[in-house]
């Protein structure tokens, strides 16, 4: 055989290679543990159990219907031009509640700017939430008091957080635990990855909690990562599990076994909670323009609030006048709400260069002075048109 029929013979096999490197790496059918069916029925699951009360089942679904209440003022007050953004949670509430209340009160939560579910199971103030989306606050609250740290607006920065304090919670030799909140859009930083070596190589009390709602505002996940995401804690040397998201009891029993595993002091784990953005990233995107309505309307059926309710009422574990005693106070919750941040004082615009620097910067210092000459201008014009 010639070199040049050789080489020939080659070709074909190195191309082959090539597209075989293209493909996408053949993985097991995801896991996904779910004790409540979109259907609103009960089922098992080999590792995973739970056992609650009539009245702690009642508790979960009040939460997440007070939860999804605030969302929804939170979004109409945003375009009333009453708060400046507003990042709604619509879809995801059975992870937020489930999760927030597999939590002890002496347990720490890192969370990002979404969790107004786990906020609520905190004690937060609602309140408090919007006056920083409307800008008269920085939160608002003590985060020592309520063990729930401020809202971070950096992408995937808080692991990092949680990862430190859950190394000092060891240290201390307390027996407590640290979650973090995060979306699958921040799965793809580079600080998420640094927090899962860092807890492993500690063997940090810290559970990582994905929100994966499949949208990372306009990209969708299967952009982001070729295998499912809990796989990647394998990497790392620590569990990970998915868990149904919109399953508020599969997220309480997979989380509380989590927190449970790091108080042991057996390490972190991470949880993939498999859930939906109902609605749009912020107020400012609009979700049409990349996602399908028919996209929308499959998840609409898995909807976490409908299918417990459809166990609570074919169990008989609640009734009707339960259902509408919570209408009555939801909607004294919208009012509460609604009253409080049109009380709220307007914003100060030139709030916004103060403490950027302890000692002050020229270039703020700048930029203050053309800042107030652009507001001055507004008076002017409105002067002239008098």
């Amino acid at each position: 055989m010639t070199v040049e029929s050789t080489a020939a013979a080659r070709k074909p096999r190195r191309a082959s290679k090539r597209t075989s490197a293209a493909k996408k790496p053949q993985s097991a059918e995801p896991q996904l543990v779910q004790l409540l069916t979109p259907e609103g029925e009960r089922v098992e699951h080999p590792d995973y159990s739970i056992d609650l009360s009539a009245e702690e089942l009642r508790g979960l679904y009040r939460d997440m219907v007070l939860t999804r209440r605030f969302d929804a003022e939170a979004t109409a007050l945003q375009r009333q031009g009453e708060l400046g953004l507003w990042a709604s949670l619509l879809g995801q509430e059975a992870a937020q509640i489930g999760s927030g209340r597999a939590l002890r009160d002496d347990d720490y939560v890192f969370p990002t700017y979404r969790e107004h579910g786990v906020a609520w199971c905190r004690g937060v103030d609602p309140t408090n939430l919007l006056g920083m989306f409307r800008g008269v606050n920085h939160g608002g609250w003590d985060p020592n008091s309520n063990n729930f740290h401020l809202y971070t607006i950096v992408i995937g920065s808080q692991t990092l957080h949680a990862t430190g304090y859950a190394m000092g919670v060891a240290k201390d030799g307390a027996d407590s635990a640290v979650i973090a909140y995060f979306g699958d859009g921040a799965s793809s930083q580079g600080d998420v990855a640094e927090s899962f070596t860092f807890s492993a190589v500690y063997n940090a009390p810290v559970v990582f909690f994905c929100q994966n709602n499949q949208w990372a505002i306009s990209e969708p996940t299967e952009r982001q990562t070729r295998v499912p995401l809990y796989q990647r804690a394998q990497g790392f040397g620590f569990p990970g599990v998915r868990v149904d998201g919109n399953d508020v009891l599969a997220c309480l029993a997979v989380t509380r076994s989590a927190l449970e595993r790091a108080r042991r002091g057996e390490g972190p784990t991470l949880v993939e909670a498999f859930t939906y953005r109902m609605g749009a990233h912020t107020t400012s995107d609009d979700p049409t323009k990349y996602r399908a309505d028919e996209e929308r309307a499959a998840w609409e059926a898995k909807d976490p609030i409908l299918r417990l309710r459809t166990y609570l009422e074919k169990s008989g574990e609640a009734d009707e006048a339960f259902f509408t005693a919570l209408d009555e106070e939801s909607e004294t919750l919208g009012k509460r709400v609604r009253e409080a941040v049109r009380a709220m004082p307007d914003p100060e615009p030139m709030a916004l260069f103060e403490h950027a620097y302890a000692d002050g910067n020229s270039l703020v210092d700048e930029e203050r002075a053309q800042f107030a000459a652009y507001q001055a201008s507004f008076a002017d014009s409105a002067e002239e048109g008098k």
